[in-house]
C-alpha cells in the first residue's frame, strides 16, 4: 500500500491497515431498468474508484471514516446493525456487514478509511462502489472465499434492505465483475455473464460521460414506483417477469394492460432488445453503428419510462446535434449522467458544444470526462 494511505488510516485509527482494496463506479452502456426485471444489460466499469484501506477489529466494532465526510468517525456496534438504524452514508458499508452476517458468514469489526473519486448522484454507482469495496476487503480479511458474483449478490441485499433502495443486481455485479477492455453482458436472472470486448480506441472511438451534476436520489420513492409498476404489469400478464414478454408478443400484451403500465412495458421489452443487438454489433466489430440504438434507447426512458430531465436531454441532443454517433442517459434517471459516442478527433469539440448549450440554458456547466473499461473489485496493497 501506499505510504500516504498507510498514513492516514493511522492517523484516524490509530494502527497499521491490513491493505488497501477499491471498487469502480460504472456506466452502462446499454440495459436501463432492466435488471429488476430478469433482463439483460451490459455495463462497463470506470477507472474511478472507492478505496478503503482497512484492518480488523476484535470488540465487534465498525469504526468508519470518509475522506469525502466531515471529518467525524461513524462507531458502530455490529451486533446492534438493523434495516433504518444507520441513515448517513455509512449505512452502505454497515449494511454490508450486516447482509454477510444474515447470510451465516463469520466476522467481527474492523476500521474503514473510505477515499473516493467516483462522483456521487449522478448515476455512476458511488453506492456500489462502495459496497464492492467493503465486501471485498471483508472478504480478504476474514477469509470468507466468497467469489465475486457472491460478493454483488450480497452487495445488492445491503442496499435493497439495509439502506432501502430496491436496486437490481446490475451496479454490484458491474462493480465486482467487470474485467480491462470488456463490457459485461449479464443476464440477471442466472447471473450469467460474458465479457465482451470493447475496444473503443481501435475503432478511433470514445466514449463520453456527460455527469450534468443534476443530483438524483433512488431512495426518494419514484424509482420504487417504477419497480413496482412493472411487477403488476408482469402479475397482470401472467408472467414471471417483463423479461419473458417476447418482443412479437408485445403489441397483443399491451392491449391487455391499464394504460398507464403500457409505456413502461415497451420500454423494458424493447430495452432488451437493444442490449442483445448491441452485444451482436460489439461480436462482429461494428462498435460505430451503435449510436442509433443508444439514442433510441434514451428516447425509451424519456418517453416511456419518463426519467429523463431537461438536462439529460438537452445532453444528448446537444451531443448528436454536434456530431456524436449516439447519446443516451445512463443509469436510474431523474438527472445524473449522460454517454455519448464519438470519433475520438471530435471529442473536444462535443464536449464544448454541451457546455455551450448549458450555458445558453442556464444551466449549471457539466463535467466531461471519457470512459474507459477498468477493472472490476480488488485488492491493490
Amino acid at each position: 500500500m501506499t505510504d500516504e494511505a498507510a498514513a492516514d488510516f493511522e492517523t484516524v485509527h490509530g494502527a497499521r491497515p491490513s491493505g488497501v482494496w477499491a471498487a469502480p463506479g460504472r456506466v452502462n452502456l446499454i440495459g436501463e431498468h432492466t435488471d429488476y426485471n430478469d433482463g439483460f444489460v451490459l455495463p462497463i466499469a470506470l477507472p474511478h474508484t472507492t478505496r478503503i484501506t482497512a484492518r480488523r477489529r476484535a470488540d465487534g466494532r465498525l469504526r468508519l471514516f470518509s475522506a469525502q465526510g466531515d471529518g467525524t468517525i461513524t462507531d458502530l456496534a455490529l451486533d446492534h446493525l438493523k434495516p433504518g438504524v444507520v441513515t448517513s452514508w455509512a449505512a452502505y458499508p454497515a449494511g454490508v456487514f450486516w447482509a454477510l452476517a444474515e447470510a451465516g458468514h463469520a466476522i467481527g469489526g474492523a476500521d474503514l478509511f473510505v477515499d473516493s473519486d467516483v462522483p456521487t448522484g449522478a448515476g455512476l454507482s458511488s453506492s456500489a462502489a462502495l459496497e464492492c469495496a467493503t465486501a471485498a476487503a471483508l472478504n480478504d480479511l476474514y477469509g470468507l472465499g466468497l467469489s465475486a458474483p457472491e460478493l454483488a449478490v450480497l452487495a445488492q441485499r445491503a442496499e435493497n434492505a439495509f439502506v432501502g433502495v430496491p436496486c437490481g443486481v446490475m451496479d454490484q455485479m458491474a462493480s465486482a465483475c467487470c474485467t480491462d477492455g470488456t463490457a459485461l453482458f449479464l443476464d440477471t436472472r442466472t447471473l450469467e455473464q460474458r465479457h465482451v470486448p470493447l475496444d473503443l480506441a481501435a475503432a478511433g472511438l470514445r466514449l463520453l460521460v456527460i455527469d450534468t451534476r443534476v443530483k438524483h436520489d433512488l431512495g426518494d420513492g419514484a424509482y420504487a414506483a417504477l419497480r413496482a409498476g412493472c411487477e403488476r404489469a408482469a402479475e397482470l400478464l401472467g408472467l414471471p417477469a417483463l423479461r419473458d414478454l417476447r418482443a412479437a408478443d408485445l403489441p397483443a400484451a399491451l392491449d391487455r394492460l391499464p394504460g398507464e403500465l403500457r409505456p413502461l412495458v415497451r420500454h423494458v421489452v424493447t430495452e432488451d432488445a437493444r442490449v442483445t443487438a448491441t452485444v451482436e454489433h460489439l461480436d462482429a466489430g461494428r462498435i460505430a453503428e451503435l449510436g442509433p440504438i443508444l439514442t433510441a434507447g434514451h428516447a425509451s426512458l424519456r418517453d416511456d419510462f419518463g426519467v429523463s430531465c431537461a438536462e439529460t436531454d438537452l445532453a444528448v441532443e446537444a451531443a448528436v446535434a454536434a456530431g456524436a454517433l449516439g447519446a443516451r442517459m445512463t443509469g436510474g434517471g431523474f438527472g445524473g449522467s449522460v454517454i455519448a459516442l464519438v470519433a475520438a478527433a471530435r471529442v473536444a469539440e462535443v464536449s464544448e458544444a454541451v457546455r455551450a448549450a448549458f450555458r445558453s440554458a442556464g444551466f449549471a456547466e457539466p463535467v466531461t470526462f471519457t470512459a474507459v473499461p477498468s477493472a472490476g473489485a480488488r485488492r491493490t496493497a
